[in-house]
Parts: structure tokens; C-alpha cells; sequence
């Protein structure tokens, strides 16, 4: 992987992160159209540059990390971020193996597409304005939803929201506790990923100096992403992005089966 290769990634990882659109699925493609999607270490940066998109979020909401008073808060993060965990460990083989996939990027970026074209009709009153109004059974259900992100193309705030917006919460406080949630699920994603490929990511000092430089643009990148994200939210609901969705996998499945 060279440097403009890492920086067009941690880019994509930054923009995307936050929106439902799938990182992963995207940063899967642009591997595959850079012809570096089978090493080793691209596997593990696609990973670990998270923690520079979580960072933004400790960033940005950082009176809500440090509020320690209201513990509650964290017990929901827990609870919330357990179901992917679990299930993240008992599939972890599986997940590598379908993100070499770009054909399954393609077809659940398509039907992801559809599902958000409509979902702004299918939740409609919703009766929490944030996260503070959900107890905690929310939370694990909301948690749920994530492990659906595991299939690489899904994206894993758009299970997040869309899961809020079930249990009752509104755009803005769903797509808010998405965003926290990230954080611990992320860290632990990433963590793993670094312990069991340590030996890939100190096999050469370039490697650690990449990412230092994706973690470094992603953060950047994820900053400005989430404040663009929470308005085009607010005012134009999740069709713009379901429509993106459609087109992009539309794009990759035809391009897929024409290259046959």
C-alpha cells in the first residue's frame, strides 16, 4: 500500500463512517479498484483507521463521555454494543472472508438502498428525543440491529438508526446514539484486529507510519462528515442516501458481471 493509496482510504473511512451508506463496502471497492484488496495489511487498515473516525465523535460530543454522573449512559453503551461483539467473535472468520467480496457489497448496498427509501414512512411518530428517554432494553435492541452491519455493504449506522427509529427515537437522537455507539464497538473491533495481526502491522515500519496517516485523515475527514450528515438528516431524511445506495450498487454489480 503506498501513502496515496492510504490517504484515498482513511478519506473514504471518514466520509462514510457516519453515514449509512457503508464504509466498509466502500473502502472493499476502492481495495478492489486499486488492486490491493487480497494483502494482509490492507485488511487490518481498513480496521484500525476507525479509531480515527471514533476519536471525532469523542471529539465532538466529548461533554457527553466525561459526564460521569449519568452512568447510565455508559450501561446503555455496554449493553448496546454486546450482540455485535459476540456475534463479531463467533463469525470473525466468516466477516474477513465476505469482505473480499465486492458482488456482496454490491447486491446489500442495492437492497439497503430500497429499505431506506422508505423507512422515513415506516417510523413516523416517534416519541424520544434522546438517548436519556431509552431504558435499557432499548439499548440491547437497538445493539441487535448492529450485528446486521456485520455483512460487509449493510453499513452499520444505517442498522443503528434505522434500529433507534424503531424503538421510538427520533432522526436526530437515533442517529446520535449510532454515533455513540460506534465508539466502544469500534474500539473493540479495532483492538482485536491489531492483536491478532500484530505481527502484519510490525512486519515493516512503513506499515505503522500509514497508519498513523489514516487514522490522522480519517479523523479529519469523519469531523466534517458528521455535522454535514446530522443536517442533510434533519432536512431531507434518509432517501438522498437510499438512492446513492442504488446507484453505486447497481454500478458495482454491473460491472462485476460485465468484467466476466
Amino acid at each position: 500500500m503506498s501513502t496515496l493509496e492510504a490517504v484515498i482510504i482513511a478519506i473514504i473511512e471518514g466520509l462514510t463512517e457516519f453515514i449509512p451508506i457503508s464504509s466498509t463496502g466502500h473502502m472493499v471497492i476502492a481495495s478492489s479498484v486499486m488492486g490491493i484488496n487480497g494483502d494482509e495489511f490492507t485488511k487490518l487498515f481498513e480496521v484500525a483507521i476507525q479509531l480515527g473516525a471514533i476519536l471525532a465523535v469523542v471529539v465532538l460530543y466529548w461533554k457527553k463521555f466525561i459526564d460521569f454522573g449519568k452512568w447510565q449512559f455508559y450501561v446503555k453503551l455496554i449493553l448496546g454494543v454486546m450482540p455485535a461483539l459476540i456475534l463479531g467473535f463467533l463469525l470473525h472468520d466468516y466477516i474477513d472472508a465476505w469482505l473480499e467480496s465486492p458482488l456482496i457489497v454490491g447486491c446489500t448496498l442495492l437492497l439497503g438502498g430500497f429499505v431506506l427509501l422508505v423507512v422515513d414512512k415506516w417510523f413516523q411518530n416517534p416519541t424520544i428525543t434522546s438517548d436519556e428517554g431509552m431504558d435499557y432494553f432499548r439499548a440491547i435492541r437497538i445493539g441487535l440491529f448492529q450485528c446486521i452491519a456485520l455483512i460487509p455493504g449493510v453499513s452499520r449506522s444505517a442498522a443503528t438508526i434505522i434500529g433507534g427509529m424503531q424503538q421510538k427515537l427520533t432522526r436526530h437522537a437515533a442517529a446520535e446514539f449510532s454515533f455513540f455507539l460506534a465508539v466502544p464497538t469500534m474500539a473493540a473491533a479495532t483492538g482485536y484486529k491489531l492483536l491478532k495481526n500484530h505481527e502484519v502491522l510490525t512486519s515493516s515500519p512503513d506499515n505503522i507510519r500509514l497508519l498513523l496517516i489514516g487514522n490522522v485523515v480519517a479523523f479529519i475527514v469523519a469531523m466534517l462528515a458528521i455535522k454535514f450528515f446530522i443536517g442533510t438528516l434533519q432536512k431531507f431524511g434518509f432517501k438522498m442516501w437510499g438512492y446513492y445506495r442504488i446507484v453505486v450498487g447497481i454500478i458495482i454489480i454491473a460491472t462485476i458481471f460485465l468484467n466476466k
